[in-house]
């Protein structure tokens, strides 16, 4: 529980004097204060005023006295502040010991908001044509840690990969493939999913600009690769899969893993589709428009003057959101499931199990990958949409927060590093498209960070082997990558910069992992084992104090980014845990004392930032290297 204790039983005290004063309950907070305002505050007295019809101040005056008369086991004393804020300070000899005991433990910060319910986070979900590039990142790291993030929060997670096997960009592709002449094999030393999406898909939409007439091909094509039967079908399911696994290399690099690939052809051919229309037209969710310029197709009404949105067009066939509503009853558990499931042909870096769908018969286990939520991590661009199938899972299963798009802006290049990747953006930011070949693919964003890395690691520690260096670079080169896609916020474009991306200094991932190192180094020259068999009341310093109040907030963060599936709430948490132990570091000896007791006690402290700011950086997907 940690700091949350001292919460729990504020609020409990609280609760008693409101019954001792006969007040109806009220919803009051009790938080960690800010500098000057004790150590944790409440805001009760200003909610009493009305009631009261007094002074936030004069309540809370009232308040502390009657506190001082409640059992405290954490709280030396309340006071009420000027400002009407009513203060609780703690008695930090046994609030340090509940904390640096409790974060020596495995599984700390855990809270139980799931309380083991099932719940479905889908990321990813990149066309099969192309490498993943840094703006299909920022998905895949959000979906990525939110998944982590929930699972420390007691949430069964199931996390799936929607494979769009069956649209145009797809088409593309095999028609360079099978009508202009492209070899199936990439040039040497090139990644099949890099040359795919370089080279087949970019050159073969220049193709179509060029000349209109081959339009006709291309719609024959998407249309061939609805029948399983055909060729076209048999062959793209091949190239395909080639370009998945290229993909899915990059994401495990990444440290990201999947439990099911689900893929876009399998569900226009399972039939779902058909049960789901028939019941959207059961339930009046759809309608036949007879006049106008939608005749003859079905539509969803828009809301507050948005246009309809057409779901089957008038020759018969469905569009695009056609494939998604079915999916998304699916992973809900709505729909009786067609698939049956085989294991991923390789096996993931964590050995976990990739399965897979698919529709032919299969010696292994029916599998269940539905949730009781549904997390669905796909851009901002993708809203109304989204919005719609939201709305229409709300009614399908009489829950309004069953399925949740969870949006995000996309992700530029600084004009620095565009430069650098070979981009011409004329002194601007670089934006991403991957049908004009104007996109920087993942995999080199990695290496030239990995490259930077280990040239300074290896500048630092000359004595350290290659391999050695080689691990430290690979480390912080994800934890580079996976702190900048989630440390802003959602709604926020992200401009990556290569240079200040990797900076010791400031709010990045290198700072909060080389504080980590900092810390293994105190450890290590102590020669000592940490225990939490110290004398607690020897921490008194107030930047010894700060440290472990930050230490005892991880809980709370937890619970708070997991409520609110923001990762970001995590990666301000590292930041701000690694500047309190700066800070202490700068204040506070721990070394050559003359003090074993004193010693003992802060080296305690030390290992439990330690321990504390791995768990939380691996909730980031990030880890904790005691070198840099």
């Amino acid at each position: 529980m940690s700091f949350k204790s001292i919460i729990d039983e504020i609020e409990n005290n609280l609760k008693k004097i409101l019954g001792d004063l006969s007040l109806a309950p009220i919803s009051f907070s009790v938080e960690p204060s800010k500098p000057g305002f004790g150590d944790a505050s409440s805001n009760i007295s200003f909610l009493l005023s009305k009631q009261l019809k007094k002074n936030p101040k004069d309540i809370a005056l009232l308040l502390s006295e009657k506190y001082s008369d409640c059992q405290s086991t954490l709280v030396l004393k309340s006071e009420a502040h000027p400002s009407g804020y009513l203060n609780f300070y703690a008695d930090w000899k046994k609030l340090s010991q509940l904390i640096l005991s409790e974060s020596f433990l495995g599984e700390f910060g855990t809270v139980d908001l799931g309380e083991n319910s099932s719940i479905v986070v889908e990321h990813t979900s990149v066309n099969p044509n192309k490498a993943l590039h840094i703006g299909h990142i920022r998905n895949i790291i959000i979906g990525d840690t939110v998944s982590r993030i929930l699972k420390k929060s007691n949430f069964k997670v199931n996390v799936l990969n929607y494979v769009d096997d069956s649209g145009l960009q797809v088409a593309d592709i095999i028609v360079g493939f099978k009508h202009f002449g492209f070899p199936q094999d990439p040039p040497t030393g090139k990644k099949f999913d890099h040359y795919c999406g370089d080279d087949v898909y970019v050159k073969t939409t220049e193709k179509y600009e060029s000349d209109p007439t081959l339009e006709e091909i291309r719609k024959n094509t998407l249309k061939d690769l609805e029948d399983a039967s055909s060729e076209t079908a048999r062959f793209a399911d091949k190239i395909t899969q080639r370009v998945l696994s290229a993909q899915l290399e990059t994401c495990w690099n990444l440290g990201v893993y999947y439990d099911c690939l689900n893929f876009e052809s399998q569900i226009i051919r399972s039939g779902l589709w058909s049960t789901i229309f028939e019941k959207l037209k059961e339930m009046g969710l759809i309608e036949f428009e007879k006049e106008g310029k939608n005749q003859g197709c079905w539509v969803i009404r828009g809301d507050e003057g948005e246009e309809d949105k057409v779901i089957v067009r008038s020759n018969g066939t469905a569009t695009y959101i056609a494939k998604d509503i079915p999916y998304a009853a699916w992973k809900l558990g709505l729909l009786n499931d067609p698939f049956n499931y085989k294991k991923y042909e390789k096996t993931q870096p964590n050995t976990q199990v990739l399965w897979q769908t698919t529709l032919e018969k299969s010696p292994e286990p029916k599998q269940n990958f539905s949730g009781n939520k549904v997390i669905t991590v796909i851009d901002s661009r993708q809203a109304r949409l989204q919005k719609i199938i939201t709305s229409l899972m709300a009614k399908f299963k009489s829950v309004s927060d069953a399925y949740i798009h969870l949006g995000y802006e996309s992700v530029t290049l600084s004009a620095e590093t565009a430069k650098t990747l070979g981009l011409e953006t004329d002194g601007k930011q670089a934006q991403m498209s991957g049908r004009k070949g104007l996109y920087v693919n993942a995999d080199s964003v990695y290496e030239l960070l990995k490259s930077k890395t280990f040239e300074e690691t290896k500048k630092r520690h000359p004595e350290m082997s290659a391999s050695d260096i080689d691990s430290i670079s690979h480390h912080v080169s994800v934890g580079t990558l996976r702190y900048e896609m989630i440390k802003q916020d959602l709604d926020k474009i992200i401009a990556f910069d290569l240079t200040k991306s990797l900076s010791l200094e400031g709010d990045t991932a290198s700072y909060i992992q080389y504080t980590h190192a900092r810390a293994a180094r105190i450890i290590e020259k102590s020669g000592k084992t940490p225990s939490i068999d110290v004398e607690f009341g020897l921490l008194g310093e107030q930047p010894e104090l700060d440290l472990i109040k930050m230490i005892g907030l991880f809980d709370i963060q937890v619970y708070d980014a997991a409520k609110n599936f923001s990762p970001k709430v995590i990666a301000r948490y590292c930041h701000d845990l690694a500047v309190a132990f700066n800070s202490f570091y700068e204040h506070v000896h721990v070394l050559d004392l003359g003090d074993e007791k004193l010693e003992s006690a802060r080296l305690c402290l030390v290992n439990s930032f330690k321990s504390t700011i791995e768990k939380s950086l691996d909730l980031l997907g990030i880890a904790a290297p005691d070198r840099m």
